[in-house]
């Protein structure tokens, strides 16, 4: 399964890939892409490093972050066992967007595992990432903790651009285009008998199932809670600017038909295409596929802020697995 087609340069602007890797080896942060969303890394091994991340991005220090490692590997360096599902799961899908949450080696990233006994590992699909991610390992960085490249709870960055709106000049970012995925890894955690989705992405439960050779539960299924933390699971999560509003679509029309010429400051991103009568009412319209909504979502909602929304409508998305992750990411922004 291809995750990203693209054409790439190891030179964009004044950073090579050589340079990132050698600002993750002196301790410093570098934003760097994926195929899901920008990262913002660094030396997942140095906790001082680790704890720049914290800082730029104002997050709780005891939220885990996922470790980004070039290959099978460096799993290794981390995690102290590997059960046979995940093992299962890691050779079906990576490089790609899935994320597995395995019990941690004692002794090592603590400070990127929030203090838990548990680590998340991922191996991401772009290639300029696992050049990246190469070159640390080259210079003796096992694995590049990365969070999205944005201020704890916003929107998600998809493009270099981004993440200079979200942190400014002052963070380098090694520019991979935009990314093709659009929205996080889907993360199993591994830790338990059986294992268990912590938060969807575009990977169904069904293929991660079928990969597995054993049902994959959903977090209420299992019903544990000694589960370990996973990122981009709090209740409010993801938000824009802006105030998002699940509405079904006749709900939509009706609001614009009731509002008029005097509809503003409101934006649109529905399947059903509208009739607006006012030219300060923002429209996009979704995708009818899953897919390309989840590419599309995070930039949509950043421009919608970008043009100076105040309200985002938005149509709710199929009751169907392979929405899913979209559909998560939307009640979590609706959340704010």
């Amino acid at each position: 399964m291809c995750w990203v087609c693209l054409v790439w340069t190891t030179e964009v602007g004044q950073l090579t890939v050589a340079q990132a890797a050698a600002r993750i080896h002196a301790g410093e942060l570098v934003a760097f892409p994926t195929e899901t969303v920008y990262g913002l890394g660094a030396d997942a091994s140095n906790d001082a490093a680790v704890g720049k991340i914290f800082a730029a991005k104002g997050r709780p220090a005891d939220h885990p972050l996922i470790v980004h490692i070039a290959g099978l590997a460096q799993v290794s360096d981390y995690a102290s066992s590997v059960p046979p599902f995940a093992r299962a799961l890691i050779d079906a899908f990576w490089p790609g967007p899935l994320t597995v949450i395995l019990p941690r080696k004692p002794g090592v990233a603590k400070a990127a595992a929030g203090g838990q006994n548990s680590i998340g590992l991922r191996c991401p699909a772009h290639p300029l990432a696992l050049e990246f991610l190469t070159a640390c390992k080259g210079l003796g960085v096992s694995g590049v903790a990365g969070p999205s490249a944005n201020k704890f709870g916003r929107v998600s960055p998809t493009t270099a651009r981004h993440v200079a709106e979200e942190f400014g000049a002052e963070l380098m970012v090694l520019d991979g285009g935009a990314c093709t995925v659009g929205i996080e890894s889907s993360i199993v955690d591994c830790t338990r008998s059986a294992p268990v989705l912590l938060r969807p992405g575009v990977l169904t439960r069904e293929q991660l199932s079928a990969a597995c050779g054993q049902p994959v539960l959903s977090a209420d299924e299992s019903q544990d809670t000694a589960a370990p933390r996973a990122p981009g699971t709090l209740d409010s999560h993801y938000a824009p600017n802006a105030t998002v509003r699940l509405m079904d679509a006749n709900a939509i029309q009706t609001a614009l038909d009731l509002l008029g010429a005097d509809a503003a400051h409101i934006a649109v991103y529905a399947r059903r295409i509208m009739r607006i009568t006012s030219s300060k009412v923002l429209y996009r319209r979704m995708p009818d596929d899953a897919l390309a909504t989840a590419e599309q979502l995070f930039a949509v909602l950043r421009d919608f802020d970008a043009q100076g929304a105040k309200l985002i409508w938005i149509e709710p998305v199929p009751e169907s697995p392979p929405w899913d992750g979209v559909r998560d990411r939307l009640i979590r922004a609706a959340a704010s």
